[in-house]
């Protein structure tokens, strides 16, 4: 049983290929998966509480409280309990949602609520698919650590061919299985990593800099967390972002920051990734100037500008 203990959400979401969850549910289940599963109301349409009941052996969830009892069905509790959301088929309306924080049905509460990695299998029509919208909405998730389960091409349930049905259920078994096995590959592992650049001032306004995104240093970020290691981001001022209880990020501005907080993190890392791309000069007196006639005058005055090498932010420990 590769899935042995492992606890795993499905989201079912309101699709036409919510009749897959029935056949993906029985495979995570025979792989020795406990399965829980939350319904939006619309996947009632497509599929049955009772068939998804039996399948997984667990009470399916969709509403926030029994209507008979009051009984409380606690998202905080599900998001504890869970090693893995999985929400399989995600249609265009749910990762809209997702993407912006609404949180109108369990399914959603849930989501905002769970601390383990979320996964993701679209599915609607090639033209849902490929909408400005629904693409800016992927990325946005993707950069808060969503993992997705890309959708093939083939013969839709509009009669089209396209991008955007969801993956088969023994093609996701398969990526749950290996994202089980990543996660534990880097357990327990503290990993440092620097990225984005770093600004020296030369007043309140301008800096030495240069163009450095981040995005190596964040993208190796995310694969070690998704491996179950604990990750330092160190990171200098970029528009990158990351979501994920593996990660702690510590913003710096200045390449001296940025020493400063590696000195701190080094000796307890067991991997170190230089991923950054530090300022190579500091400016010796930054002017205190508020304005571009000012500054001008004061340059004149200077006629140059004191600049000193920085100090790489790594080169001080021995390796």
């Amino acid at each position: 049983m590769l899935l042995k203990d492992k606890h795993i959400i499905l989201g079912i979401t309101g699709s036409i290929a919510a009749y897959k969850a029935a056949t993906l549910t029985r495979l995570l289940i025979k792989e020795g998966a406990q399965v829980k599963i939350i319904v939006t109301p619309l996947a009632k349409e497509f599929i049955t509480p009772v068939t998804l009941a039996t399948l997984s052996k667990n009470t399916v969830l969709c509403d926030f409280f029994h209507h008979d009892d009051g009984a409380w069905n606690s998202h905080i509790e599900l998001g504890l309990w869970a090693d893995l959301m999985l929400v399989a088929p995600a249609s265009a309306n749910t990762l809209a949602k997702m993407a912006h924080g609404i949180a109108d049905n369990l399914l959603l509460t849930t989501y905002l609520s769970v601390r383990c990695p979320v996964m993701a299998a679209p599915a609607m029509d090639t033209d849902m698919f490929q909408h400005t919208a629904t693409q800016h909405n992927i990325e946005l998730l993707k950069q808060r650590g969503v993992s997705f389960i890309e959708p093939p091409s083939g013969e839709l349930a509009s009669g089209l061919i396209g991008k955007g049905r969801m993956e088969e259920p023994e093609q996701i078994l398969e990526q749950v299985v290996r994202f089980f096995k990543q996660t534990t590959s880097f357990a327990g592992k503290n990993i440092l990593i620097t990225a984005g650049p770093t600004h020296e001032y030369i007043d309140p306004v301008r800096y030495i800099g240069n163009a450095s995104s981040g995005k190596m240093g964040y993208a190796i970020a995310a694969a070690f967390a998704n491996s179950g290691a604990n990750v330092t981001l160190i990171s200098g001022p970029v528009t990158e972002k990351i979501n994920h209880p593996n990660v702690t990020v510590v913003h710096v501005v200045s390449a001296q920051e940025m020493l400063q907080q590696c000195n701190v993190f080094f000796k307890k890392s067991d991997i170190i990734f230089r991923s950054s791309g530090q300022s190579s000069g500091i400016v010796n007196v930054a002017l205190k100037v508020k304005n571009k006639n000012s500054f001008l005058q004061e340059v004149k005055k200077k006629t140059y500008i004191n600049v000193n090498k920085t100090e790489d932010a790594l080169s001080p420990f021995e390796f």
